[in-house]
């Protein structure tokens, strides 16, 4: 897959937690991506359906308010958007159940934010942008 042009597509943050969704648009913008924000499951489908043909990555949390990330993965399957932008899970919650099913509806890599730093995470994210495809998931501890 080719390289993602970081200056032209956006990241859509969906992510309730107010101090891990500000930590990660700063280590994000310093690295000049454009970050895209939502509170929960539903702003982050409406916040995709909006902008669907400019966001390059949907970094989804699991445990939130509304709709929570399996269910508004979901919705983005059911709707075609998972064939058009790339959803990777960045979340606490490491259940190898839940990251299955994750997976099996569409999202295509997930990040434990316990155990990386922000830096890391941005790392794993110029990785993506650079090749096009998300970086191999064993390196996250699952």
């Amino acid at each position: 897959m080719p390289s993602i042009n970081k200056e032209e597509f956006k990241i859509l943050l969906v992510e309730d937690d107010t101090f891990v969704k500000d930590l990660y648009v700063r280590t994000l913008t310093k690295r000049g991506y454009q970050v895209l924000i939502a509170e929960d499951g539903e702003a982050g489908l409406e916040v995709l359906r909006e902008n669907l043909d400019k966001v390059g990555l949907v970094l989804l949390d699991i445990m939130m308010p509304k709709k929570n990330g399996i269910d508004a993965l979901k919705d983005m399957a059911a709707e075609g958007m998972t064939e058009k932008t790339t959803v990777v899970l960045l979340t606490n919650l490491g259940q190898e159940s839940i990251i299955k099913e994750a997976f099996n509806i569409g999202a295509k890599g997930y990040m434990l934010k316990a155990r990386l730093l922000p830096r890391e995470i941005a790392d794993q994210i110029d990785e993506f942008f650079e090749t096009g495809v998300f970086p191999a998931n064993d390196r996250n501890g699952l």
